[in-house]
């Protein structure tokens, strides 16, 4: 059966990560139910464990985002939507980064404000099978069961990310890495607790809810450049991807090219490309060196398909800022 993105067919590899993906992400669903429903039942009055409840919360966002997103990337460009609905990961990137800067934000101001007033989570005893048994004791192990799964999670997903190009399903993924910082913290917070350092709690606390504000302004940001039509960059976010340069080299490497530029964004899993190339010695291609040249430039790459080629007199560098070309003219510059 082949699977696809809009008109997109994916290759075997991408189609068999995409499978491996959407288990990865119900059987996240899956385990954060029990996950939260534990600790809910477990955390009492402890400032750290309600922020590691709200995280745990927070974290079926970026699964359900996942999986509703490759849902309406997978239909076809429709007369309403010609382009397709490959934004759609982006919109799920976008969801994803804004909740967990405003619950990052709430939990800071809700965790320092216990710090600065000094309130004292009491963690008393509680009976456990007839026998009296502190409190943090059940918090210890509810964090430990729920903060080793994810990171196995998070190891997972993360190859499939890059493998698809799945910016939602990378934040999973870096979400699930860093949960055992969540989990340490809490811990770390009851023991203090228990030791009579009152302040522990808190401190995790905000430690925890630092985190969580942290990974929202860092995805809010990827989200909002790509949603932008900033120039396409690897999944991380942070680099120039290397497909944009190889689709410059390529066109460049073609008989009856003399210049090209090119702009290429982002629209979810594939990339849109506008490709201008100036003939030699001014004479126009054919419709059958034209065809050519855009097979070959779609068979560099899956997620080359929108693909626009446009022969011209001379390359219109202020549409190509960004491209090799538009670098070169301002070395020159």
């Amino acid at each position: 059966m082949t699977v696809t993105f809009g008109h997109t067919d994916l290759p075997e590899e991408q189609a068999a990560a995409l499978r491996t993906a959407k288990r990865l992400a119900w059987g996240t669903i899956a385990f954060l139910v029990g996950a939260v429903t534990l600790v809910y039942l477990t955390m009492g009055s402890s400032q750290a464990m309600k922020a590691a409840w709200v995280e745990d919360l927070l974290s079926f966002i970026p699964p359900v985002s996942f999986l509703v997103a490759v849902h309406f990337a997978r239909r076809r460009p429709s007369e309403s939507h010609p382009y397709g609905l490959h934004r759609s990961v982006g919109v799920g990137h976008l969801v994803a980064g804004t909740s967990l800067l405003a619950m990052g934000a709430f939990l800071i101001v809700d965790s320092g404000s216990g710090l600065l007033a000094g309130e004292h989570p009491p963690v008393g005893l509680m009976e456990i099978a007839g026998h009296p048994v502190w409190a943090g004791w059940p918090m210890i192990a509810a964090m430990v069961v729920t903060g080793i799964p994810p990171v196995f999670f998070g190891r997972a997903k993360m190859p499939l990310a890059r493998t698809l190009h799945d910016r939602v399903l990378y934040a999973d993924a870096d979400m699930n890495k860093a949960d055992w910082m969540t989990a340490l913290g809490s811990i770390v917070g009851i023991l203090g607790i228990g030791a009579g350092l009152w302040w522990a709690d808190s401190a995790a606390a905000l430690f925890i809810a630092v985190s969580i504000m942290r990974d929202g302004v860092v995805n809010l940001r990827v989200a909002t450049s790509a949603l932008m039509d900033a120039r396409a960059t690897t999944v991380e976010g942070d680099e120039l991807h290397p497909l944009v340069v190889r689709i410059d080299e390529h066109l460049a490497g073609i008989p009856w090219v003399a210049e090209v530029g090119s702009r290429v964004r982002d629209e979810g899993h594939v990339f849109h490309v506008e490709a201008f190339v100036v003939p030699k010695d001014d004479a126009m291609p054919g419709l059958e060196e034209l065809r050519q040249a855009r097979e070959g430039l779609i068979a560099l790459d899956w997620k080359i398909q929108d693909l626009v080629l446009v022969p011209v007199e001379a390359l219109p560098q202020e549409m190509l800022p960004g491209s090799l070309a538009g670098r070169e003219e301002a070395r020159r510059a």
